[in-house]
């Protein structure tokens, strides 16, 4: 199966992150794409973090659902639609959603991230628990007979999140991100590859990728990792689309030669 990681730019106009994401949704499926993933956050990048609260909605219901459930069945695809804010139990926060939609627009799964990324070197600070309200629950999906799991940016940094997503094991874990220029350039190449040879299975990183409206750069390099730990193709910056194939006989003989996944003893 062909799959896609749509790297984006976002900014405060969320109609206008929608055309952009349309777009190159319908390149990736134009390019041969079952399933395509967009970024964390491919509908808004604002000035504050608050500004997810204006544009929050009821699950099931509001138009960025509808636009991903639309394009899904305009295309055919498979669609990951990185995250969207939804309206959380406490007053004044958000869960950050990934929905997915098949290929007929229906909704398959809802993931909502589990790990609220903070950050602080002196120069530039995140903390993502001031808007945000955690999820708790690991999700996958089945999509043509393959098994997807879901996370979203800083979960990378968390091992045990894809071990719970092994049984069965999955055969492609996704990241839609929005991984800062300075966490990014350290840690996301190299957190990619690790979660697939320790999964011996394929990691696709969907990224923002560049310097946005509100002054924010993120790393960008979205890419397609396979389960021996070889990075495909890799985009640095700048909106597009990155392409990668999933191989049952690479994960089969990978699996075979090194069966670590069946030597697990905790």
């Amino acid at each position: 199966m062909k799959i896609a990681a749509i790297q984006m730019v976002s900014g405060p106009d969320v109609a206008a992150n929608c055309a952009t994401a349309e777009a190159l949704l319908t390149r990736a499926a134009a390019r041969g794409a079952r399933l395509a993933c967009l970024p964390e956050y491919f509908c808004l990048m604002g000035h504050q973090d608050s500004d997810k609260l204006a544009i929050a909605e009821a699950d099931g219901d509001g138009p960025l659902q509808t636009f991903l459930a639309a394009t899904a069945r305009r295309l055919g695809l498979w669609l990951v639609g990185g995250t969207i804010p939804l309206h959380a139990s406490q007053p004044g926060r958000v869960r950050n959603a990934c929905l997915v939609y098949g290929p007929a627009g229906q909704r398959v799964a809802r993931y909502d991230k589990i790990h609220l990324f903070a950050f602080d070197n002196g120069r530039e600070a995140y903390d993502e628990g001031r808007v945000l309200e955690a999820g708790d629950t690991p999700v996958a999906f089945d999509a043509d007979g393959w098994r997807v799991g879901l996370s979203v940016c800083y979960d990378l940094r968390f091992p045990e999140l894809y071990r719970a997503l092994m049984h069965p094991p999955c055969d492609l874990l996704l990241v839609p991100a929005a991984f800062t220029y300075t966490t990014g350039e350290a840690h996301w190449s190299l957190l990619l590859r690790a979660r697939a040879v320790e999964n011996q299975c394929w990691t696709m990183g969907v990224a923002q990728g560049g310097r946005h409206a509100n002054g924010r750069r993120t790393w960008g390099h979205s890419m397609v990792v396979d389960p021996w730990g070889e990075v495909g193709a890799c985009l640095p910056e700048g909106a597009g689309v990155v392409l990668g194939e999933l191989d049952a006989s690479l994960r089969d003989t990978v699996r075979s030669r090194l069966p670590a996944l069946a030597h697990r003893k905790v």
